[in-house]
């Protein structure tokens, strides 16, 4: 968009008011003769018109021969009304077709007459002029508007903190022709203290190395006064301030860079409250924004700054304002919500300290997974790209996925083997007491050998007492020692299972006599799991955590970008083949995002 506005239109218009601009041309000697003493340059008319006629002026035409395509156009543009004389009682000739004609004179006629109608054929085209400066204003606003629009619209969608002020500063050094400039931020600690951060430059001259800093918010710079200040501050040449200014130019990046700076714009960023939250800061307007400038073109390419332009970028740097508030305000709710993602991923699996950091690895390697995809070319993944969006979407249904898991029974949750720990120190607590049990019953029967046969005969058969007592206890320990086998999470071969069954049958006395099962039916069946530690009704409570998930993700009222995660959660445990749970899916139900997790 140019830079120039176009001049006052009084300045414009008052030319047709100088009496060399009214000029007449008469095809007719006669009406030259009356117009001899006017304010009026009159001339013949040129045959033919001339096409390249660029001051406004009256035709006087009497014949035909005044029809032209040449003064046609010119009457179109509004460069010349034409005032035909027709004599009374005869008809315009066909010539006159489609030429539109101001006024008609018919002989005879006085100069008072005609002076008059000369005067308003000039007003005509004064007004006619007047219009289309008019129009021409008009456009060029609604041009601007329009533009501020589009800019607005591109400010408010972009998500990007880089991004935005890329295209903010870009923006504004579009709609002023500007070779250079630089955005500043206000920041602030804890204690209220505020200060500039230079966060972006841009130049098309000279290719600047960037590093961010920090200014204070004073006058020893001119953006820090702007922004302590609030006020807009335009320089028609830097090296050129009043000395009566409150702020300082500082010449030192021109001096280590060899770059010029004349023209300086710079402008406060406001919020809706009138909050300054920074500085956009325009460098040398420039006539062309095609032109590149140095020390030796600056005073023929850069102008200062126009005051339409200073309100278009006063308009732009509001805009840009609320822009960054909103997405800094986005980046503040996504930081919430990823702190309350982490802390409830990290609370679920402290309930299984086994599975501490499977979330975080399962979201590392399916976003690793799914960015390794979009990049691929072969046939099979050619067609298939994710956006910074689905990649987000793809890392929260990961770090989520189990979090359904909340509404699974703890110890199910980290059954590490088949029996519960309280089950494992009930066995051994039976073992322990059918081995005392086989220790009471052999004691009772050396006893009662003892006193039916005597002393000599009981000692000869003491070594066999003994010798059985150990055998039997060496039979209990095996059976203690096959049953801890079993509950490991192994594959139970398939001898064990018959080996239970008839262990489950073994039977030890207890205190008062009766007979009690070594393993409880109960004990029997989960010892038998013959792969992994949960039985059946385990597994359904395991299995039931995506419906959980599930449940609990479908509440939460995710925005459009992310609005999958549900959908994704919900099939992260199904196969291809169609035996995954918990809906038993196949691979065309399946979305490519769960298949990947």
């Amino acid at each position: 968009m140019s830079a120039d506005r176009p001049e006052s239109i009084i300045s414009q218009l008052d030319v047709l008011d100088r009496g060399e601009r009214r000029r007449v041309y008469c095809q007719n000697a006669e009406t030259a003769f009356l117009l001899k003493d006017s304010s009026y340059n009159v001339l013949p008319l040129p045959t033919p018109f001339p096409k390249e006629n660029a001051e406004a002026s009256v035709v006087i035409g009497h014949n035909p021969a005044v029809f032209s395509s040449e003064l046609r156009r010119a009457i179109e543009t509004d460069l010349v009304r034409l005032i035909y004389v027709l004599a009374e009682g005869l008809a315009l000739p066909p010539q006159a077709s489609g030429i539109p004609i101001f006024s008609f004179l018919v002989p005879p006629f006085q100069q008072t007459v005609l002076t008059k109608l000369l005067d308003r054929a000039f007003q005509s085209l004064r007004l006619a002029k007047q219009q289309a400066t008019v129009a021409r204003e008009l456009q060029r606003v609604r041009g601007e508007i329009d533009e501020l629009n589009q800019i607005g619209i591109a400010l408010s969608t972009e998500r990007d903190m880089k991004s935005l002020l890329d295209m903010i500063l870009r923006k504004s050094r579009e709609i002023t022709n500007s070779d250079a400039g630089s955005l500043y931020l206000i920041e602030e600690d804890e204690q209220s203290e505020k200060w500039l951060r230079f966060k972006i430059t841009q130049n098309d001259s000279l290719e600047v190395p960037f590093e961010e800093f920090t200014l204070p918010i004073d006058a020893s710079s001119i953006a820090g006064y702007v922004a302590l200040t609030a006020e807009e501050v335009h320089l028609e040449d830097v090296y050129q301030t009043p000395p009566t200014s409150l702020f300082s130019f500082s010449p030192k990046f021109d001096q280590e860079s060899g770059y010029r700076t004349k023209s300086m714009l710079a402008v406060p960023m406001k919020n809706p409250r009138g909050e300054i939250t920074g500085v956009v800061q325009l460098i040398n307007c420039k006539r062309d924004p095609r032109l590149r400038v140095d020390r030796s073109t600056v005073h023929e390419s850069v102008t200062p700054f126009p005051e339409e332009r200073r309100a278009l970028v006063r308009s732009l740097a509001s805009q840009a304002a609320v822009a960054i508030e909103n997405n800094l305000l986005y980046e503040s709710i996504q930081t919430l919500f990823e702190g309350f993602v982490k802390a409830s991923v990290i609370a679920i699996e402290a309930r299984d300290p086994t599975t501490s950091g499977h979330s975080f690895r399962v979201a590392d390697l399916t976003v690793g997974l799914a960015e390794a995809v979009d990049r691929d070319d072969s046939p099979a993944f050619r067609d298939l790209r994710f956006t910074r969006s689905e990649l987000k979407e793809i890392r929260y249904a990961c770090l989520l996925h189990d979090f359904g898991k909340v509404g699974v029974r703890e110890a199910v949750l980290v059954k590490a083997k088949k029996l519960y720990p309280r089950q494992v120190d009930l066995v051994k607590q039976r073992f322990d007491f059918a081995r005392k049990a086989v220790q009471q019953e052999q004691s009772e029967r050396k006893l009662a050998y003892l006193l039916e046969n005597g002393k000599e005969e009981f000692l000869a058969r003491q070594a066999e007492f003994q010798h059985e007592l150990a055998q039997r206890l060496r039979e209990l320990d095996r059976l203690l020692d096959f049953v801890l086998k079993c509950n490991e999470p192994t594959i139970l071969a398939e001898g064990n299972f018959q080996r239970l069954t008839e262990l489950a049958r073994g039977q030890f006395r207890d205190s008062e006599g009766g007979l009690r099962p070594l393993l409880t039916a109960e004990e029997v069946n989960l010892l038998a799991i013959p792969k992994g530690t949960l039985d059946e009704s385990e597994r359904k409570q395991i299995e039931s955590h995506v419906i959980h998930s599930l449940n609990f993700l479908s509440q939460i009222p995710w925005t459009r970008e992310i609005k999958n995660i549900p959908a994704i959660v919900a099939a992260h445990h199904e196969r291809l083949n169609g035996e995954g749970y918990p809906y038993r899916l196949t691979s065309a139900n399946i979305p490519f995002q769960s298949k990947m997790m």
